[in-house]
């Protein structure tokens, strides 16, 4: 599909799945990519924005998840979530140490409103910290943009390159003006028109479904998870009696749970169902 997207690299943060959530509750497309994915497939996607998630690990450790300098060179607006945020720092001549003091919860957070990140959220704000180790030194061309009590950086950027470091979690609800600043990132830095809508994405994958599949069949292992139950749902509205769904009761799962999924599919008879 041909439009306008933002990408999110995934480092092993716990909030992942929402970061892209709030990215397409800003009407644009996203779609996450694990961090081992290679420079030239980013680019061969064309994002408007590049976000890169928290994770648990500390940036400066030999074997702790990295990507390539070549990212921050695209030419494409880069935002940098906790983890995401030091290993900007550090790919990119600053440094990241233990922090002194750890930050965790709802934490005091001061803004420069002169940044295209805060520009409408109130100067001191509520978000939501955690982290251990903290950004110690900005790399260089960088400027710092909010801090708190105890953290010295607690976003940076480079605005001539629109690259933009938060040490904070926008995306967590306890963020009181995190979906304000995900909106100026996508929409603002990035340029996002921000047309894009779930129902039509679901129309257009119905299509393309019909598109490659044509007159063959589908064989579907339904599991009764989110990623088969969706697969299988797109795939009934798009080819209905051409798939067929395999659900195998291994003796392994929660009680009644074969029970349920038969419940949910087994009386639609829009699809072949087997249950074994």
């Amino acid at each position: 599909m041909d439009q306008e997207k933002v990408i999110v690299i995934d480092f092993g943060g716990q909030y992942n799945q929402l970061v892209a959530r709030r990215v397409r509750e800003c009407n644009v497309y996203c779609e996450i990519y694990s961090y081992r994915t290679g420079i030239e497939q980013i680019k061969a996607m064309n994002p408007k924005g590049i976000i890169l998630t928290g994770g648990p690990n500390s940036c400066y450790e030999a074997d702790s998840p990295t990507y390539t300098r070549e990212l921050f060179e695209l030419g494409i607006p880069v935002l940098g979530l906790c983890y995401g945020a030091q290993l900007m720092m550090h790919v990119l001549g600053g440094k990241v140490e233990k922090a002194p003091v750890r930050e965790y919860g709802k934490t005091e957070v001061m803004v420069d409103n002169t940044s295209p990140l805060f520009g409408d959220v109130a100067s001191t704000t509520i978000c939501w910290m955690s982290h251990f180790d903290y950004i110690s030194k900005t790399a260089p061309g960088f400027r710092i943009s909010a801090h708190t009590a105890d953290c010295p950086v607690a976003a940076a950027e480079n605005c001539d390159k629109k690259l933009f470091a938060i040490q904070f979690h926008p995306e967590v609800l306890h963020t009181q003006e995190g979906t304000k600043m995900l909106h100026n990132f996508v929409r603002g830095v990035c340029g996002c028109a921000g047309t894009w809508r779930m129902d039509s994405f679901v129309e257009n994958t119905i299509r393309d479904i019909r598109e490659k599949v044509g007159d063959g069949k589908v064989l579907l292992a339904l599991s009764g998870g989110v990623d088969s139950s969706v697969a299988a749902g797109l795939l009934s509205r798009a080819i209905g009696k051409q798939l067929t769904c395999v659900f195998v009761d291994h003796g392994l799962l929660r009680k009644d749970e074969g029970d349920e999924v038969e419940a949910v599919f087994g009386d639609k008879g829009q699809f072949d169902l087997n249950f074994i």
